[in-house]
Formats: structure tokens, sequence, C-alpha cells
């Protein structure tokens, strides 16, 4: 279907909108704005405005996804990086005081953008000075700063302990802040649950400016920020974990195969036995085309030692072929490397590196699959992949649940998508080179992808995570704080959350009910 009509007059009305939006953030409040923020003393963060030489820098440093720029073309009108919780609590103040809209980044990846632009003029928090991270190894917790990475924490717990772990993402760039709020599935999270299923305590700034710690923001609302999404609730500055102990040797296997009928017939066996294998084993498929070819992966983490891992394969796999020299035995630490996409034998400091801009068109979506794909499924999407007219790389990870995740209730957290859940799919598309892409060509093509997989994902609804944001399923329309957009966010909100989605935004009107914290998808409060 040519979707290049809709996606003009998308473009149309942005314009009007934005057009209408300016009047909402004059000069003169932008510099009120900073007169306010400077009459606090003891100040040591930085306010970098559009006239500052390091403010283009900066700006583009937060930019992964050209496309995300086409739909949400503003940039900031100041960036804030504060030191402290206090300068934080006076930017809330200030803001609300001359009705500023604010967003608030993390560290990480934010494929839509929506912590670094706006369909209307606003300023960003910077929490790249909020990072701390202080381990307890002793009663396995710790306290990590909401601007930290997921590699700064696995760094600093291999520093600490060899055998200290915590369930979250693969990716090390990935802001905890972000991850955390919308639950953080990881490789572990069939042993151990989600991020958020092991965190225990909090520190978030209201809509007030209060800095409340667990007891004092409820149990409603600690609900709410592990699994709702970020950038609705409030600003959390901190997450106290519980972490989990791991052996000294776990195991990891990449078993590489080119398309051909039984590869197709190892991924269609692939989805009942991975949701349902021993819960120490993660074996996730990854159907890749890069180039022209189109190949097959078998990735796999096992908290364990190679034999035991043979041994649950020959059991339960054998169609699979698994050797031991396919087997590599390493320490956790290293195996965080090795699925972050490191060379082996680097050091652990290269998880220190917070920066991931690609500088591409990309656009990621996600599905959740309830019932195998049959095999004329899995043929069909076999075709579309290796069609000429599709974009320059796809990567298709599909990450088996069951487990621990299974056992967790929809209701626990706002992430929904436990119990019947067999695997999650996560669709990368890099479109072509900035230089030479034609958008509305590609996506038309991602489209039909996603039509053509309807038929085989969750319905009623169909089911996104809210890690990868896709701004497609809906969003917000707001210009100003309007309290009146419930009913449009449920398009996007039953898929995010399901049954979750109402109490959300109870939540959300009892916390912050003139919705100071919003942004194009974040939680309306109820109506």
């Amino acid at each position: 279907m040519n979707t290049t009509p809709t996606r003009t007059m998308h473009s149309l009305l942005l314009s009007i909108i934005l057009l209408i939006s300016s009047s909402f953030l004059s000069s003169a409040h932008t510099q009120d704005f900073f007169t306010c923020l400077k009459s606090y003393k003891n100040s040591n963060g930085s306010i970098y405005t559009q006239q500052n030489p390091t403010f283009s820098t900066l700006r583009q440093s937060m930019v992964q996804n050209i496309l995300a720029q086409n739909r949400l073309p503003l940039n900031p009108t100041a960036i804030l990086t504060p030191s402290h919780e206090k300068e934080i609590q006076v930017a809330v103040h200030c803001a609300k005081m001359f009705d500023l809209l604010i967003r608030v980044r993390s560290g990480g990846h934010d494929f839509e953008g929506l912590s670094y632009l706006s369909q209307v003029p606003f300023i960003i928090i910077d929490l790249v000075n909020i990072r701390s991270i202080s381990i307890d190894a002793k009663k396995k917790t710790a306290w990590v700063g909401g601007g930290a990475t997921v590699g700064e924490l696995y760094h600093a717990l291999a520093t600490k302990s060899r055998t200290l772990a915590f369930s979250t993402g693969t990716c090390a760039t990935i802001g905890v802040g972000g991850h955390f709020s919308g639950g953080g599935f990881g490789i572990m999270s069939r042993k151990y649950g989600l991020s958020g299923d092991n965190i225990i305590d909090a520190k978030i700034i209201d809509y007030k400016g209060r800095l409340l710690n667990r007891k004092a923001m409820g149990e409603d609302l600690f609900w709410a920020i592990r699994g709702g999404g970020g950038g609705s609730f409030g600003i959390v500055t901190a997450w106290k974990i519980e972490l989990v102990t791991v052996p000294k040797t776990v195991t990891v296997f990449n078993v590489t195969r080119p398309l051909d009928n039984h590869t197709a017939e190892l991924v269609h066996k692939w989805q009942s036995i991975a949701p349902k294998i021993d819960n120490n084993l993660f074996i996730r498929v990854i159907i890749n085309k890069f180039n022209g070819v189109l190949q097959i992966s078998f990735k796999s983490f096992f908290i364990g030692r190679a034999n035991d891992l043979l041994k649950i394969m020959q059991k339960s796999f054998p169609e699979l072929g698994l050797l031991d020299s396919d087997c590599v035995e390493m320490s956790w630490i290293d195996s965080v490397l090795y699925h972050a996409n490191f060379r082996r034998g680097d050091s652990i400091d290269v998880l220190l590196n917070r920066l991931n801009v690609t500088g591409t068109y990309f656009k990621i979506k996600s599905d959740y699959v309830t019932s195998p794909i049959s095999e004329n499924g899995l043929g069909g999407l076999f075709e579309m992949l290796q069609e000429e007219d599709v974009p320059i790389l796809i990567d298709l990870q599909w990450s088996p649940y069951g487990g621990k995740m299974a056992e967790i209730s929809e209701s626990s957290l706002p992430f929904p998508h436990r119990a019947g859940i067999k695997y999650m799919i996560e669709s990368i598309f890099v479109l072509a080179p900035p230089q030479a892409v034609n958008v509305d060509r590609y996506m038309s093509w991602i489209d039909r992808y996603y039509k053509y997989m309807s038929t085989y994902v969750s319905k009623s609804p169909r089911r996104a995570y809210i890690n990868f944001r896709d701004l497609d399923l809906g969003v917000n329309n707001y210009v100003s704080n309007s309290t009146s957009s419930y009913n449009k966010a449920k398009k996007w909100g039953k898929r995010y959350f399901n049954n979750n989605f109402q109490r959300l935004s109870h939540v959300k009107s009892k916390v912050d009910p003139t919705n100071f914290f919003r942004h194009e998808q974040s939680i309306p409060p109820f109506k």
C-alpha cells in the first residue's frame, strides 16, 4: 500500500501544529526560566542554550535516528546537565512557574527521540552527571544513578565481584533510566525476571519538585515507574536493585546457518522448545540480512558449564546438532561483552563508553507471539525478506519468554507480557545510508512486513514492548498540558500495557494531575 499521501498529510498537519505551538514558549518565558534557575545558589550543573558553542555538539550526541527527527523536528531551547538532585528540583519548580515543557534524558537509545525532540518547544534535563553506582556486596543490593548506562552498571559489578550480576539488557549503551522504566527485559529474564521485578526502591522527583523514596511515593507510583515507561510520572534519579549470584563460569554459543529447508525447520521447532527449556538457558533466534545475504543464528547464554548445556540440548533440542566445539565457557562479565558484540579479550573498560550514535535512518517494531508461526507462515516471511526492494539491513531478534517470566502475574508490574507469551520479536530495519535514502519507499516495505506478521502475532490487542517505542501505534494529541487525551492514548496504551493501562492512567491522575510530565506517548491522566 502506498503510504506517501498519508505521510505528506502528517507533515502538513505537523507544520500547522508547530506554527500554533510556537506561541507557547515566548523568548520572555525562556529568559525568565533561566533567571529563575540562576537565582538559586550552590548550582554546579551547566545550562547550554542555543547560543552556546557547545550546544550543537551536545544535542547532536543525543541523536541516533535521523528518521525520528523527520517526525519530531523541534530541537531543545536549552539543555541542562544538573550535578545533583537539588538542581533538578529547582529546574522542575522553574519550568512549572513559567509553563515550560521538559524532557528527561537518562543515557541510551530512545529510538523515537522522545527525550531530545518534540512537536512543541521544550528544554532537556540530561542526567549524565547523576550516575553514581553504590554496591553492597554483602546484602546483594546496589543504588544506581538514573543517568547511568547498563554498561556502567555491569562494569561496576565486575570490579566489585565476578559473581554478582543483574538481570537487564545486553546493549551496554542503554540508559538504565529508560530501560528500567519500561520493565527491562534481558537474556537472564527467563531465570530471574525483568529488571523491574528486581527493583526494591527508587528516588523520584515529582511535579511538585519533591524528592520521594518508595515509602514516600507510595506503592501505586512505585508500581507505575517499574514498567510504565519513562517521562510520565516524574524524574527517577536513582534505583535500588536486588542483585543475583551467578556461577564463576557460564557458557555461550552462536550457531549460524544459511537459509535452507533444514534451517527453516529448526526455526519452526525452536518456537515450541525455547520457551519451555531449562530456565538457565536462553536461546535467541536472529534472522539477519545484510548486503543481500540472509542467514539465521541461534545465539545462546547458559548459566552453567558446557557439559551441562550439551546434556540439556541433546535432550530438548537435538535437531540443532550442537557440538562441544560450538560452546565457549567464560566468566559472566565476559559473556556481557560477548552479547554486547565486543571482541573477545577486550577490556571491560569498553563498557564505560556511553556513545551509541548511528546517524542513520532506522525503524524498530516489536511484536509478541503466543502460538508458533506455521511453516507456511515462516516460508512467506523468508520470501519477503529475500525481496530486492528491502532496507539495507534487516535484523529480526526473536527472544524466548517462559520460565520466570511466565510465573509472574500480568498485573505485578505495568509490563503485562507474561504467561502465554512464547517469544518477543524485535524487528530492526536500517533503511539506507543517510545521504541516499528514500524514506517512503522503505517505510512502505516495512508497513507490508508489519501487516504480513499480523496474522501470526498476538491479537486484541496486538502487543508491543514499551522499550521499543513506536509512534506508528499512535500519539497523544496535545500542544499544551491538556488532560483530555486518555481515549486517544488507549490506542497505543493497550498494546504496551494491556489491562494495566487504565491503572497507569489512574496513577497519573493522582501523582501528576496537571500532566506536567508529558510527551507524544506519555501516560495521560484518566478522563
